[in-house]
């Protein structure tokens, strides 16, 4: 199987990975066609974290200069439903140190990477998929007027979100690559600083199975996120998502900081209320489509490397398709590279959820002892083990890309930031 450098590549899905991926492979000599479901780009989003490797990724897409650190100095408090503060650990202080920023703010600076007159659709999904050696043949549907129309590609590029079409379509039914952890999650943007906190400042409450995150800013509002255990995840989506998680952190009385973001909850525009899910499959691609981001492997929000995996997959694809004449050959080599860390991500997750919610009670004292024990040596190894420093250092942080291919593009790579 070969193509040409100037293949036509349909990429469906405007998040950070999909944007990306039309950003990186026009800079390789691609045609990308963008089409989003949405009726218009998504604004906002909740709190992520770029690690080395999606700082290391978006440097050599050229977006690193349209990103910055928001991080707030105000140092984060642990609360309880009393208002009782202890001193709180900063995800910032983790080893690298990782930007803390908006999903936003990324869609956003991968989106001014693009070409002016890019061939972008919104309100439009592809309902059939068909290829053979030469090509993919696409149906899209406008999901505003309903017409469809068939058109072919060289390569399709599936970067649209935990529940892909795309996926669906070419790789089988959702159940098949779906595995839930048994968590809930909301996340979304607090307007103004939380009852109980000054603004800028940071706060967590963890409870057994159940737990509050504030993540603050210097200069933007704070985000909430509220996750929490669940024996029946199906059962979550009957109700209001607001009714849902009022259910979950009940019935003792929510206390000030809690209940006011409950409240704001029921205001919030465009929450996210979601099942802890991972994508887990034995390949990423087949024939001419490829999956990338969520629609391939999802690590959920515990692991914090959402973004950073989707900068990295997206630099990557770009890189192999260079590299490689043969479509085949750079997709196989593309996911034996990247799949090591993926599934080190995925495999952490479990314990990075730990550190998001905890189980019990004794694990809850634990947390709060953290600032204090980082004052001692013996206390600051017992905490670099607990929040997996070395994991941190040898993944989250691997330049992976200049790893696998020392030799590849210099970073800062020309003609991809600002195209025309």
């Amino acid at each position: 199987m070969t193509d040409t450098k100037a293949g036509r590549v349909l990429v469906v899905g405007m998040g950070v990975s999909g944007i990306a991926v039309a950003a990186r492979l026009h800079a390789a000599g691609w045609t990308p066609v963008l089409v989003e479901r949405a009726s218009g780009r998504r604004t906002g989003g909740y709190f992520v974290v770029l690690f080395g490797a999606g700082k290391a990724a978006a440097r050599r897409l050229g977006i690193d200069g349209a990103l910055h650190d928001r991080r707030s100095p105000e140092p984060p408090v642990n609360l309880d439903r009393s208002g009782r503060a202890r001193p709180g650990s900063a995800t910032g202080e983790l080893p690298g140190n990782p930007w803390v920023m908006l999903r936003g703010d990324a869609e956003q600076a991968a989106y001014a990477a693009l070409p002016d007159g890019l061939d972008i659709r919104y309100s439009t999904v592809p309902t059939a998929i068909e290829q053979d050696a030469d090509g993919v043949d696409v149906t899209l549907r406008n999901t505003g007027s309903g017409r469809s129309v068939t058109e072919r590609f060289d390569l399709v590029v599936g970067a649209d979100g935990l529940r892909s079409t795309v996926r669906s379509l070419v790789f089988g039914p959702h159940e098949k690559h779906l595995h839930r952890l048994g968590y809930l999650v909301s996340a979304f943007e607090y307007s103004g600083t939380p009852a109980g906190l000054a603004p800028g400042q940071g706060a967590t409450m963890l409870e057994p199975g159940r737990s509050m995150w504030v993540f603050a800013f210097a200069d933007h509002n704070p985000t909430v996120m509220l996750t929490y255990r669940t024996d029946d995840v199906d059962a979550e989506f009957t109700e209001p998502p607001a009714q849902r998680i009022r259910a979950a952190f009940g019935p003792q009385p929510l206390g000030t900081t809690l209940g006011d973001v409950l409240d704001h909850l029921d205001t919030a525009e465009a929450p996210l209320f979601d099942s802890v899910e991972q994508v887990r499959m034995p390949g990423w691609h087949r024939g001419r489509v490829v999956l990338v981001g969520d629609s391939a492997w999802c690590v959920t929000l515990y692991a914090g490397m959402g973004v950073s995996s989707g900068l990295t997959g997206a630099d990557l694809l770009g890189t192999m398709l260079e590299r490689h004449d043969d479509l085949e050959t750079a997709l196989t080599e593309w996911e034996r590279v990247l799949r090591p860390y993926i599934e080190r991500y995925q495999e952490g997750a479990f314990a990075d959820r730990k550190v998001f919610m905890a189980d019990t009670r004794t694990e809850i004292r634990l947390r709060r002892l953290l600032p204090a024990l980082s004052k001692t040596k013996l206390g600051e190894r017992l905490v670099r083990r607990i929040l997996r420093f070395g994991a941190v250092i040898r993944f989250k942080n691997a330049d992976i890309v200049d790893t696998a291919l020392p030799d590849t593009v210099p970073e800062g790579r020309a003609g991809i930031a600002g195209a025309s």
